[in-house]
């Protein structure tokens, strides 16, 4: 719903755009059912042209084009399909930047954060969610006849959940954030990072129907989103094959990996998963991880056996500092020995650690490779 400040109209509509009808063209009625849905949803019916709403906030046409283009909405040039919701938003947010509470930069960061964020979660919501419910639940009746009563008792507890969830996701980062070691420590963090990859999709992808592709990754995103959360990572983005999540120490993301190959071994429906891993300073944007550590982690992935780990040596050396793993087998043995001799406990590790060859990759050098293994049981 961006604007076009020369009111020319050159406007386009996507999916999860509003209007909902092409609102370039003022000419054009939208859809009646579309329009009902519209305002039951805002809760306010089309008002203003952008610039009007602009004017009532308060704010140049300028902010306002750069706000609404930052939250993914199509250009709709002077059409008049905007509420006292827009106008109510574009109010807060410059009300921020002039109390000094944010910078004009970071109130489009935050305006382009959230329409993203949401903006999928709105598309899965209609793709999935709400075409199953609105089925016709007579013979005779249209899904359009029971789209609006469904949306009407839907709406105030989704909307609900949603500031829940979103309240319980703040007070976690914030809660990371406050704990950090120092003000540097919050924006570039040393964490581990982690790429699964499921092998051989794309030879998938032309055998299976489209239906059991779309089975196929819903339960691999499924399956390691719960698994992530579960053991204390958190998931940064998942690309249909392949999943990246992040986790504050190095124990936690391998315990997760191995978890993973586990699981997705133990169901014939899977194909195979490789793992790469690295440890060590992280670069984080609206939700997003980049840096050397992050091409490393996606670079072991692509060199990594079936159904195994591989990670960088940062992270061995991380695994090894913590106790989470012996710097070597026979220094393991060589404790365990001499515990025995005392009558000690030996001490007991979670993970291996094996040496792999050496081999040049591109854009980072020479890497070692260390494959990671369980040791005793895996437990719950």
């Amino acid at each position: 719903m961006t604007v076009d400040d020369t009111g020319s109209g050159a406007g386009e509509d996507g999916r999860g755009n509003l209007p909902a009808a092409d609102p370039g063209d003022p000419g054009e009625d939208p859809h009646p059912l579309a329009l009902r849905l519209e305002q039951l949803i805002l809760g306010a019916e089309r008002r203003y042209t952008p610039f009007q709403a602009a004017r009532s906030a308060g704010v140049s046409m300028e902010l306002a084009s750069r706000f609404w283009r930052a939250m993914g909405f199509a250009d709709i040039g002077q059409a008049r399909a905007l509420t006292e919701a827009d106008v109510l938003a574009l109010r807060r947010l410059a009300g921020l930047v002039e109390a000094g509470l944010l910078s004009e930069a970071m109130a489009v960061q935050v305006a382009r954060s959230t329409g993203q964020t949401t903006a999928r979660l709105a598309e899965w919501q209609i793709d999935s969610f709400l075409e199953g419910l609105t089925e016709p639940p007579e013979p005779g009746m249209t899904r359009t006849e029971v789209t609006y009563p469904i949306v009407e008792l839907l709406l105030p507890e989704l909307e609900e959940f949603l500031v829940y969830v979103w309240r319980r996701q703040l007070a976690a980062s914030a809660g990371r954030v406050v704990q950090a070691a120092d003000d540097e420590e919050m924006v570039d963090r040393r964490l581990a990072v982690c790429f699964a990859d499921l092998v051989g999709f794309t030879r998938l992808t032309r055998r299976m129907e489209e239906e059991e592709l779309g089975e196929l990754v819903e339960a691999f995103e499924t399956t390691s989103a719960d698994l992530v959360a579960a053991r204390g990572g958190r998931l940064i983005k998942t690309l249909g094959d392949e999943v990246l999540y992040a986790a504050d120490d190095a124990g936690t993301a391998a315990d997760i990996a191995l978890l993973l190959v586990e699981t997705m071994s133990n169901d014939e429906t899977m194909p195979e998963l490789r793992v790469g891993m690295a440890f060590g300073t992280v670069t984080t944007r609206m939700g997003d991880v980049f840096g050397t550590t992050v091409n490393l982690a996606s670079r072991l992935t692509s060199i990594a056996p079936r159904d195994a780990v591989l990670v960088d040596s940062a992270f061995a050396e991380e695994l090894i500092r913590t106790g989470d793993a012996p710097s070597s087998e026979a220094e393991a043995a060589e404790e365990a020995a001499a515990a025995e001799k005392e009558g000690e406990e030996p001490p007991k590790y979670r993970f291996a650690l094996q040496p792999m060859w050496q081999r040049p990759v591109r854009g980072l050098g020479v890497v070692e490779p260390w494959l990671l293994t369980r040791r005793g049981d895996p437990g719950d």
